[in-house]
């Protein structure tokens, strides 16, 4: 019997402008995967359907939000909350789409997207710190990559 996954263990990065070089996303404090997400599909039913609803999937889609923490340490961003706060978010049309990457650390491959990214809220009171957020959204087949670890 498995056990349950933790949370935490879940890793997520993006491509940056240097091909093939990717960049942690940092400051984590939750993540959702939802793979409904636009998902189209068409009504199949028919007087032979005796009443039954039916249908078949037309389009599959998926989205994953990430929330965290506004991160900057003596200044600096966190490199990859930056580059989607100052440029992935201000891209246009074909060049809007990137590369995005996820894998549990018990896992041996990462799941790939071409994706966009749409930038979330940003936020906090008084006594709260500043929260972050981000939204990819696939565009294709999900793809995987093995990890590679350097010594």
């Amino acid at each position: 019997m498995g056990r349950p996954v933790d949370a935490r263990g879940w890793e997520f990065e993006i491509e940056g402008d240097t091909p093939n070089t990717f960049i942690r996303l940092g400051n984590l404090l939750s993540w959702t995967e939802n793979p409904g997400e636009s998902e189209e599909t068409a009504d199949t039913t028919t007087f032979d359907s005796d009443g039954y609803y039916e249908q078949d999937v037309m389009q599959r889609g998926s989205t994953i939000e990430v929330t965290g923490l506004y991160a900057a340490t003596a200044g600096t961003r966190d490199p990859g909350q930056d580059y989607i706060d100052k440029t992935w978010s201000y891209r246009f049309g074909e060049e809007s789409r990137g590369t995005m990457r996820y894998r549990h650390t018990s896992q041996t491959s990462w799941t790939v997207w071409e994706c966009t990214v749409t930038p979330g809220e940003r936020g906090g009171e008084t006594n709260a710190k500043t929260s972050w957020g981000a939204t990819f959204t696939r565009c294709g087949a999900p793809t995987t990559a093995p990890v590679v670890t350097t010594p």
